[in-house]
């Protein structure tokens, strides 16, 4: 027989169970890209907020399309901390960013970084359409890099 102090054990342990796993399905990374015959795979990490490094990360990504053809490599950007400017609706690079994402670059944008500058300033940032929230910036490298992808931080 269950008493009062059993059953409340019970169903806080199983709230305890749900949290975690609503917790930690939040913090997985997105799946992988869709280019499953890529021959190369490349991660770009944008964690600066620097006109320069946007610009040189948004040519590098640009020359890889170029030189390997959009269905020969897969690109993807992760922008966290003050990275993710690159993203933001007014960024005078958005038409560059948009033209990448139309040829099959996929930006990733940290949601942490997003809930931080929300927090701080009372306002979320706008971020371009085509970004992809993931919930950790730095997980989604590390999961990427984990599956074959190669790391450059220009």
């Amino acid at each position: 027989m269950m008493t009062r102090r059993h059953v409340g054990g019970v169903l806080g342990a199983m709230v305890a169970a749900a949290t975690l796993h609503v917790a930690a399905a939040a913090a997985e990374p997105k799946p992988l890209p869709d280019k499953p015959f890529a021959e190369h795979r490349i991660v770009l990490q944008l964690s600066d907020s620097d006109a320069k490094k946007e610009s040189l990360v948004i040519s590098v990504a640009n020359n890889l399309i170029k030189a390997y053809g959009p269905d020969a490599i897969a690109v993807e950007v992760v922008a966290f901390g003050p990275g993710i400017d690159v993203l933001r609706t007014g960024n005078a690079n958005r038409t560059r960013v948009e033209s990448l994402i139309s040829q099959g670059v996929t930006f990733d944008v940290c949601v942490n970084t997003l809930d931080t500058i929300e927090r701080e300033t009372g306002k979320r940032p706008d971020i371009i359409p085509g970004a992809i929230p993931v919930q950790v910036g730095v997980g989604q490298i590390l999961s990427l890099v984990e599956n074959g992808f190669t790391l450059v931080r220009p």
